[in-house]
């Protein structure tokens, strides 16, 4: 029997190196995502959950990934928190999706891929601390269908403190399809601050910026 899990949901990046788990990034989703649908939008980290919050998110992914008989390579995982435990929604043997992994730069100057590709490839692994600034992503929700003709607003957009960079990843004239029928994002948008809290604050002032030109 299926029921809805409630709770605040967060993603755990991860690497796997002989059966041991090592957390590499846990994500807030500070967004509300209740059903019966909805579209993922911003990612931020580190997280403000506190530490012994975090502590179980890590060993449930742990568990998880033990149970799932994974012992090398990369872990994403999703999982909600309420006040009956941390609940893990999905795990699998990757990396995060779409431009996301662009959020994540690590001391040595590393990308999250290089940092997979060397160890899948048994290489030396140099430092890899995840940056100390706070990142984020948002997931640029579509808005509403027809036919796209521009995305207005990108420069003020990249202008507000703390934007990282926009890509918008849908072509013009191409035709929008939001949820629960569409399967992919208008773009992503990035961005880093001192706190996850600033971080957040420029992802939605930049995103109020834009204007999605769409025909019927």
């Amino acid at each position: 029997v299926e029921d809805f899990i409630p709770g605040d949901e967060v993603a755990v990046e991860a690497l796997l190196r002989n059966g041991e788990l090592e957390v590499l990034a846990i994500f807030d989703k500070p967004d509300p995502l209740n059903g019966p649908f909805f579209e993922e939008t911003i990612y931020v980290t580190p997280s403000r959950l506190d530490a012994a919050v975090q502590s179980r998110i890590i060993d449930t992914t742990r568990r998880a990934a033990t149970a799932l008989g994974l012992t090398d390579g990369p872990i994403h995982a999703e999982l909600r928190i309420n006040p009956d435990g941390v609940w893990a929604l999905e795990l699998a043997a990757r990396s995060i999706g779409g431009l996301c992994s662009r959020t994540l730069r690590f001391g040595s100057g590393i990308s999250l891929e290089e940092l997979i590709l060397r160890h899948a490839a048994t290489l030396p692994l140099p430092a890899h601390d995840r940056e100390k600034r706070a990142a984020g992503v948002m997931m640029l929700p579509i808005p509403t269908a027809g036919r796209l003709r521009a995305v207005e607003g990108q420069a003020e957009a990249k202008q507000i403190a703390g934007i990282d960079g926009l890509v918008i990843t849908i072509p013009p004239n191409e035709i929008l399809t939001p949820l629960p029928e569409g399967d992919r994002y208008l773009g992503f948008m990035f961005a880093r601050g001192e706190t996850p809290a600033a971080v957040e604050a420029s992802l939605r002032q930049a995103h109020a910026r834009l204007r999605i030109v769409v025909d019927d």
